[in-house]
């Protein structure tokens, strides 16, 4: 069953915005709050590491927003990282991976570097989706929305509540 998420039901709890906060607002910031509440909707195997690592590939607004919002702040024990991408070579170890729609030609070489790591790839260009991105933005009927590939999610060993499956297309 396919579910269309209108601004005002972007996520039952945390991803919630009003309308009116959610019409002034640019793409690339409405992206950067979905992007950070999806953190707290999915699980990811327990790692060493001191950070929580987003990477941002060819969006600087995006990127922008984020280190801006979301530098510091914490998730669990750990810092959140924003960290700027440059080239298809600078991708490794993150726990998220934001795509742009610029890079998006270059998703394939991009989710073969990945490879099995559990990293969550968020994209934001028609098709890729049902190509292996774990979480793609589209717009129905004017109306910003997201695709769930369960099995991209599964296969990075990423487990995802049930309460943002509810509201996602999935695939």
């Amino acid at each position: 069953m396919k579910k269309i998420i209108p601004y005002s039901l972007l996520l039952v709890s945390g991803l919630m915005f009003n309308v009116a906060s959610a019409q002034d607002r640019p793409m690339h910031e409405i992206h950067s709050m979905m992007l950070y509440n999806f953190t707290k909707y999915i699980q990811w195997p327990d790692n060493s590491s001191s950070s929580f690592v987003i990477a941002v590939l060819g969006n600087d607004e995006v990127y922008n927003t984020l280190k801006t919002w979301y530098s510091n702040k914490v998730k669990g024990t750990k810092k959140f990282s924003i960290v700027k991408l440059g080239s298809i070579a600078e991708v490794s170890d993150c726990d998220i991976l934001y795509v742009g729609r610029s890079r998006s030609k270059e998703f394939e070489q991009i989710q073969a570097k990945i490879g099995s790591k559990p990293t969550l790839i968020i994209t934001d260009k028609e098709g890729l989706g049902k190509k292996g991105s774990d979480i793609n933005f589209k717009l129905v009927n004017n109306r910003l929305a997201f695709e769930l590939n369960k099995a991209a999610l599964d296969q990075s060993n990423l487990k995802v509540s049930t309460q943002l499956m509810n509201i996602a297309i999935l695939i």
